[in-house]
């Protein structure tokens, strides 16, 4: 029997839309500022939603337990087997003190740590978002960050908030490919728009990364470094968005302003040298700095070694990432599994769509060609070059997992709680909400992209969630469909800093457990400020002129 989603259930938009926000409220509320355990407040929010969408909602219990499983099985694989793979990597490298090597020889490049910042948060974890996504780019620079002695509390929170820009093309574009292939948009228009509001945001983010690890005052000792890191990722992100493609744009982009940094510094340096590993004015939460020994105490041979297993998995990772190599690694082995009791049996409902349209629900157990695998391999390989005997690999496995668990937990949890959301249509009736602001739509329907990464933990989620009521209302209030569908990926990778599964998988790439909600306090004011000012300039591109000129009709 199929279930029709109802997104008024209360026959007043303003209770049905709080009622609607009840879950992901009390999930927040509970990891924020109620201090209990991620895996317990995830657990707590899932329940919410549930009550929610059955009694509310009235949809059918069994559906939304199938809803959740769904969502979890998703947590697991990609982004749980993401989060362990990484982690064993780290684990294997610290053990055998190839780490210790690798931390002194990004010191050797600069001691600063806001330069350190540039170097790997934005422009490392920005080839990393765009080869993989998927949490890749936090794990890996949250826990080089640690290592060089970043506090736990710095180490997560900018690596979100670095995370950001690169996110629209990430994992070689598929947030945009998906928002064109499933609400017909034009790709290369829609590619080209998001290419036209983005690089603002790709020279603003490395000036606000350092503004919210140092201050106003740091930041501008070391503005020439910023320009030169933003400039570069943003014109090679223009360009290649609007002549290319959205395949390519982070991993061409991330590693111009890499080369663009590393030969700049050998030529400026700044004045003082920042080696606080703490935030400005969160001292308490990071202890002290860990002194990296010189670089000069190591032979060449040293280097190359600890370096082998990153550029190992470096490339790995961008090979998993291939189109190609995934078709053929799921023409191996990809198991589709239909999930009983959802597939097909859920119809989303005007306005969100024109006609009736099924929801279909079908787990691809895409083991093989999972990003995670692609880097648990190239833990092995790293491991086996760095001497290490099968058993101690197995060993050093056995124990990652042991230390993930309840992260893991935590991952499978929320993503059940985005994936029911999703389902029984809430966040369908948070979206109208925002749909519903009339002239103001181009600044409200960019938070709608927001709100739609925030609880989904995706920006190809978010894309397939609202992509077709933003093309919608744009043609029903006389606006660029382009424009709105971009606004939607733009405004929605400020998101995701503060989406559940980003904040756990950085506390446990840092081993900062239980302190999920310190992060989420202290990136939230981040990303909702940043969220609006990519509202702003979608309401100048629609409105005001020259601004105009930029936009596809």
């Amino acid at each position: 029997m199929v279930w029709q989603q109802v997104y008024d259930p209360l026959g007043n938009m303003v209770v049905s839309t709080a009622l609607a926000a009840v879950p992901v409220v009390v999930m927040l509320v509970a990891l924020g500022f109620l201090h209990i355990k991620a895996h317990v407040a995830a657990a707590l929010g899932l329940l919410a939603a549930v009550l929610v969408a059955v009694f509310a909602y009235g949809m059918p219990a069994q559906m939304a337990g199938m809803a959740a499983l769904y969502g979890g099985f998703t947590g697991l694989l990609p982004i749980g087997w993401i989060v362990l793979n990484i982690i064993f990597l780290q684990q294997l490298t610290e053990q055998n003190g190839s780490f210790k090597v690798l931390q002194a020889s990004l010191s050797g490049i600069t001691h600063d740590r806001r330069l350190q910042l540039l170097l790997i948060a934005f422009c490392f974890g920005a080839f990393f978002e765009g080869a993989a996504g998927f949490g890749t780019p936090v794990a890996v620079t949250a826990g080089i960050l640690i290592g060089l002695g970043f506090s736990p509390l710095a180490a997560s929170g900018l690596s979100l908030i670095a995370n950001t820009a690169p996110v629209a093309f990430g994992a070689l574009g598929t947030p945009v490919i998906t928002l064109a292939k499933v609400h017909g948009y034009d790709l290369m228009e829609v590619t080209a728009m998001i290419g036209r509001q983005l690089p603002f945001f790709s020279l603003l983010v490395p000036f606000w990364l350092i503004w919210a690890f140092a201050g106003r005052k740091a930041m501008m000792e070391i503005w020439p470094a910023i320009l030169v890191t933003g400039l570069s990722f943003a014109i090679p992100q223009f360009l290649v968005s609007n002549y290319i493609g959205p395949e390519l744009v982070d991993i061409i982009a991330a590693l111009v302003s890499m080369i663009c940094l590393v030969l700049f510094l050998r030529v400026w340096q700044p004045k003082k040298i920042w080696t606080s590993p703490n935030l400005k004015g969160h001292e308490a939460n990071g202890g002290e700095a860990k002194s990296a020994t010189p670089l000069l105490s190591y032979t060449r041979a040293e280097l190359i070694r600890a370096w082998t297993p990153w550029v190992i998995l470096t490339v790995f990772v961008f090979v998993w990432g291939l189109p190609p190599v995934k078709a053929w690694l799921n023409g191996i082995y990809a198991p589709a599994f239909p999930m009983s009791g959802l597939h097909n049996l859920i119809e989303k409902m005007p306005p969100v769509v024109a006609i009736p349209t099924k929801e279909g629900a079908v787990y691809v157990l895409g083991l093989l060609s999972a990003t995670g695998t692609g880097i648990l391999l190239a833990a092995i390989v790293g491991a086996l070059i760095m001497k290490y005997k099968p058993g101690e690999i197995v060993a050093t496995f056995g124990r990652t997992f042991w230390l993930v668990r309840y992260s893991l937990m935590t991952i499978v949890l929320m993503l059940g709680l985005g994936t029911l959301t999703r389902y029984s249509g809430t966040d369908t009736t948070l979206g109208l909400a925002f749909a519903n602001s009339g002239v103001l739509y181009p600044f409200f329907g960019t938070l709608m992209g927001w709100i739609g990464v925030a609880m989904t933990g995706s920006d190809t989620a978010s894309n397939v969630l609202f992509g077709g009521m933003q093309k919608v209302a744009a043609e029903q209030l006389g606006l660029s469909p382009n424009l709105m569908g971009a606004a939607n990926s733009s405004g929605g990778v400020m998101g995701k800093m503060i989406d559940a599964q980003s904040i756990v998988v950085a506390s446990t790439a840092t081993r900062w457990f239980n302190h999920e909600g310190d992060i989420l306090r202290y990136v939230f004011f981040h990303s909702i400020a940043l969220a609006c000012l990519v509202g702003i300039l979608v309401t100048l591109q629609a409105y005001v002129f020259p601004f105009t000129l930029m936009v596809i009709k």
